[in-house]
């Protein structure tokens, strides 16, 4: 490219540079350009100033009654209340636990001997009040003292709900304890009535329901067998009366 070459060719850029300034002018393109960047230049926020808390009074925690009919009326106590289960009477008893290594088995014999003198007293009993035979069992008469009655004793004659029953023994002591109706056996109190009467492996007991929720409660001794048997003529609830006496005038002297 020659050196005239180039002047004609700045002279025509410098001719395009002024129509193109001229064009600007005419649209008034450099006032809207400075707008444009004016407009979108980041503002700095104003900071804001922020008041102090002030401190909260503490809250009165205590009941207070909005209602004119609770104004004379002292406030509610929520502090838990131990209720008695089934009304069981409030009587401290203390005893001593039973040793469960040193327990003691009865013999088949002895275990045999008070079933079957049992079952004699059972039939000797009026027909109209229903009874069953229960041989006692180390869990009934230590450890957890839990006994389980007949199943279709309780739901023939037992009622269908939890409920206190009493137990009366020979000599006309009642003792309450608790039925629980869906296990169908006897929990709190049978552990007192149990050990006031020194129940052992191997005795049996027949109960004779002669209340809806009252047991009279025959107790046989698995250790009578030792004593012989010179009372062949009396009936089984003399019999078991007598040595009921017997044993018991043993135990005083």
């Amino acid at each position: 490219m020659g050196v005239s070459e180039m002047a004609s060719y700045e002279e025509s850029r410098q001719r395009r540079l002024e129509e193109n300034k001229k064009r600007m002018e005419e649209l008034n393109l450099h006032k809207l350009s400075a707008s444009l960047r004016t407009a979108t230049s980041p503002k700095s926020s104003p900071v804001k100033k922020s008041n102090p808390r002030t401190p909260r009074s503490p809250v009165n925690l205590s009941a207070v009654r909005r209602s004119s009919r609770f104004v004379d009326k002292p406030s509610p106590n929520y502090k838990e209340v131990v209720i008695e289960p089934l009304g069981m009477p409030k009587t401290k008893r203390s005893y001593q636990r039973r040793d469960l290594l040193n327990r003691v088995y009865a013999s088949d014999e002895a275990r045999a001997y008070a079933v079957e003198r049992a079952e004699e007293l059972q039939t000797g009993l009026e027909t109209e009040f229903p009874s069953f035979v229960k041989p006692m069992l180390q869990s009934h008469v230590t450890g957890g003292f839990w006994l389980g009655l007949p199943v279709h004793f309780c739901k023939m004659h037992l009622p269908n709900h939890d409920e206190m029953i009493t137990l009366a023994d020979e000599d006309g002591n009642e003792s309450p304890v608790k039925y629980l109706a869906e296990k169908t056996g006897l929990s709190g109190g049978w552990r007192g009535f149990a050990i006031d009467h020194e129940l052992v492996d191997g005795d049996a007991l027949v109960f004779q329901l002669i209340k809806p929720t009252k047991f009279q409660v025959y107790i046989i001794k698995s250790d009578q067998s030792k004593d012989g048997d010179d009372d062949s003529d009396a009936s089984p609830v003399e019999v078991n009366a007598k040595r009921t006496r017997a044993s018991k005038k043993g135990d005083i002297a």
